[in-house]
């Protein structure tokens, strides 16, 4: 019994400083934004041309205006639905035919010249030839899918070859079935190379995505709204939409990565 309440002393021990170490976190990073913050108000002060650096007061009105409107939050729509179509696609497919190709090395050498002609071109000449191909609406969807799945691809690929051979044979000893194998002891060794995959292709698919609207121009797309900015030398909006598509993009990766942690949890928990 003594031992028990040790341990769990330790425990709370243990969960009060991972509390105070993610509250001092916090704190340092609420600090740093707030020096860059002043940093760019002294920068724009001293400089004092609006149409080269907008300051962050400037940027905040015409934030505080974007908000009150309707077609401020259709526009965040448009951009976002597209670009997280065109992510979901390519994590589907990378993950898909990354295990084809992990099972079958036949799969894996038919696709290489694919996935390394897509890894090599330069974004400016996969949206050039999709404006040409495709509607310009469309075209976040597909750079955002493009740039996505050789990221997933490779990673997943590379997690298969280097999973664990003994851990396979402890499964043969104790005569575990398919999926008994792949929640307990598959999911756990791809995990790591998944987020990290997940991780990166986030912020990629939403500069890649954004930037294929601020060529293709659709219309009600974030991308559109920049391009207009800049026509017309409008910098206090061009930053507010930067500062929209920075939100964007971190509470998006967030909420992903969350989202895929809790699944691999998943099969954890269930033993419990």
């Amino acid at each position: 019994m003594g031992e028990a309440d040790q341990n769990e002393r330790q425990r709370k021990r243990v969960s009060k400083l991972c509390r105070q170490s993610a509250k001092i976190n916090w704190i340092e990073k609420a600090a740093a934004i707030t020096a860059a913050f002043f940093v760019w108000g002294i920068c724009a002060k001293l400089l004092d041309q609006k149409i080269l650096l907008a300051g962050p007061w400037d940027v905040l009105g015409v934030l505080s205006t974007l908000i009150g409107q309707g077609f401020f939050w259709q526009t965040i729509s448009f951009s976002l639905l597209r670009i997280a179509l065109g992510l979901v696609l390519g994590i589907a497919l990378g993950c898909v035919l990354a295990i084809l190709a992990g099972l079958h090395h036949t799969v894996e050498v038919l696709l290489w010249p694919y996935v390394s002609v897509i890894k090599a071109t330069p974004v400016a000449s996969v949206i050039v030839l999709c404006l040409v191909w495709f509607s310009s609406s469309t075209i976040s969807i597909l750079i955002s899918f493009l740039i996505v799945f050789p990221i997933v691809y490779t990673n997943v690929l590379s997690a298969i070859r280097n999973l664990d051979p003994q851990m396979e044979e402890m499964a043969d000893v104790f005569a575990l079935g398919f999926w008994e194998r792949l929640l307990y002891i598959r999911l756990p060794q791809l995990e790591s190379y998944f987020l990290a995959a997940l991780q990166l292709s986030c912020g990629m698919a939403w500069k890649a995505g954004i930037a294929a609207e601020v060529i293709g121009i659709p219309a009600r797309s974030i991308g559109r709204q920049l391009y207009d900015a800049k026509l017309y030398l409008a910098t206090p909006e061009l930053f507010a939409w930067t500062f929209v598509l920075v939100c964007l993009s971190v509470l998006f990766e967030k909420a992903i990565l969350q989202f895929a942690k809790w699944l691999f949890a998943l099969p954890g928990r269930s033993l419990r």
